[in-house]
């Protein structure tokens, strides 16, 4: 699942010579690493780890004790009619779901894999369940400083907590300069790791499921690009609304297919399951071959981990803002679900299914990552390629989506709630949807990404700061349940 689309090798030299400088720049800034035994640590990995940790101590363990409660919220059997909010607690998680269940959760979790070995699972589970304390924290802000406006409409985020919560500890000044700094990332950012990155490997995926280069679709890959430009279009028109309307029924679909398709590969393995099981707890705790041994695979799992579930960027608590409830813990709760979901759940089954159908890793470097857990799903289940692409092409549309709300709230944060800028900016989005399954812009894709992990650094100051209000909500929020 590797052919690209014709690319136009002239304008992706032009536009790639011009954007470089920049993307190198703003990269060797946001992943800085330092060398511990002779292994490179970025210390963004480091600062977004280190959110996982202080939350879960800050909280008590919310992720774990807090699990059956969330499972509970979603549920709906606390809603309210007339609650303040857009759309149910459920179709924000599903929303929030939707743009971090990515491509990245087939390609990524192989690619670490074949770096780190089966022990990189171990370490990818544990920032998984250190992810879900710090999305408590980000949701129950972003429902406690949300904005309603007079229509009924929400708009909230790490913008708004890091404005306005500043603003209550004295430093508005601080906070506005924060909160535009997020928002101007953000805009630039969504345009990469939700939209080009996503549109580009759905083109790929989808010319390599209709014949490689002898398809239809081969040289057209603006056509693929365009057509997914209607879809989305078509559903983000009608705003958060008609967004958590799609993906209460799509992300469901799309994560059982792909569920089911995994835990299906591991029930027919299962004789080979407690080895794969001892394979990856070795593999953690004394790697063979692995550059820089038990710290190196466990940088490479928990990296994949947080650039997996995004925890700690606060780009879920965007539409999490947007859920019915008069209690920002009580969204809280809703969110810590979500890096289980996407990590400790399907990451983990990605895993699984890639060391339980690989005896040898060792040739592993030589594929591409949508490659190797093609591969490995096909060893057990021949027909599998059909499903598991339209799996990752769901998961690249879902996370489009999710990503062009996520881009619209901080662009009309930048420069106001209006409809001329609001269709604007959809028409932008659009636009790169095309250009990215239409050319190869990876200069272009690899500074929007850099541009929205820099993110992680005012969200996680303004989470550690304003923890103290995180922990008031969760403590009002039990008064109100007893």
């Amino acid at each position: 699942m590797t052919t690209q689309p014709t690319q136009s090798a002239s304008l992706d030299t032009v536009i790639n010579d011009a954007v470089q400088p920049i993307t190198d720049a703003v990269s060797a800034t946001v992943f800085y690493s330092i060398s511990i035994n002779g292994t490179q640590i970025p210390l963004i990995v480091l600062w977004l780890i280190a959110g996982g940790v202080f939350f879960t101590l800050y909280l008590r363990f919310i992720n774990i004790r807090g699990f059956l409660h969330a499972c509970r919220v979603i549920s709906g059997r606390y809603a309210k009619t007339g609650d303040p909010g857009e759309i149910s607690q459920f179709q924000a998680l599903t929303t929030a779901v939707s743009g971090t269940v990515g491509i990245g959760n087939i390609a990524g979790v192989a690619v670490a894999i074949s770096m780190g070995g089966p022990g990189a699972t171990l370490w990818l589970i544990i920032a998984g369940f250190l992810g879900m304390s710090t999305k408590m924290a980000e949701c129950t802000l972003g429902v406690r400083y949300r904005r309603l406006s007079t229509e009924g409409k929400v708009a909230g985020g790490p913008m708004y907590y890091l404005q306005h919560g500043f603003r209550e500890l004295g430093h508005p000044r601080l906070g506005k300069a924060l909160g535009i700094f997020y928002a101007m990332a953000m805009v630039v950012g969504c345009l990469g790791i939700g939209n080009m990155f996503q549109s580009n490997q759905s083109a790929a995926i989808l010319i390599d499921m209709t014949g490689g280069e002898h398809s239809w679709f081969a040289d057209k890959g603006w056509l693929i690009g365009v057509i997914l430009a209607i879809a989305v279009g078509v559903i983000t028109i009608g705003g958060i609304r008609s967004i958590a309307a799609t993906t209460q029924r799509l992300v469901p679909f799309m994560a059982l297919l792909y569920i089911l398709l995994g835990l299906t590969v591991i029930i027919i393995n299962y004789q080979a399951l407690p080895n794969a099981c001892m394979r990856i707890w070795n593999g953690a705790f004394s790697p063979d071959g692995i550059a820089g041994g038990v710290v190196g695979v466990m940088i490479i799992g928990f990296r994949r981990a947080v650039f997996s579930n995004e925890a700690g960027l606060g780009s879920a608590a965007i539409a999490h803002a947007t859920a019915r409830t008069p209690y920002p813990a009580s969204e809280g709760y809703v969110g810590l679900l979500e890096p289980f979901i996407d990590t400790v759940v399907i990451c983990t089954i990605t895993a699984l299914v890639i060391v339980i159908t690989s005896s040898d890793l060792s040739t592993a470097g030589t594929l591409s990552g949508i490659e190797l857990s093609t591969r490995a799903f096909q060893e057990t289940l021949s027909w599998s390629g059909i499903p598991l692409a339209i799996s990752a092409l769901l998961f690249a549309f879902s996370t489009i989506i999710a990503w062009s709300y996520y881009g619209l709230t901080a662009f009309t944060y930048l420069v106001g709630d209006s409809k001329v800028a609001e269709v604007a900016f959809k028409l932008f989005f659009l636009a790169f949807v095309v250009i990215g399954a239409s050319i190869q812009l990876s200069s272009v894709v690899d500074l929007s990404d850099a541009l929205v992990f820099v993110v992680a650094i005012p969200n996680l100051i303004g989470l550690y700061l304003l923890a103290p209000i995180v922990k008031r909500e969760i403590n009002r929020y039990a008064f109100h349940r007893v």
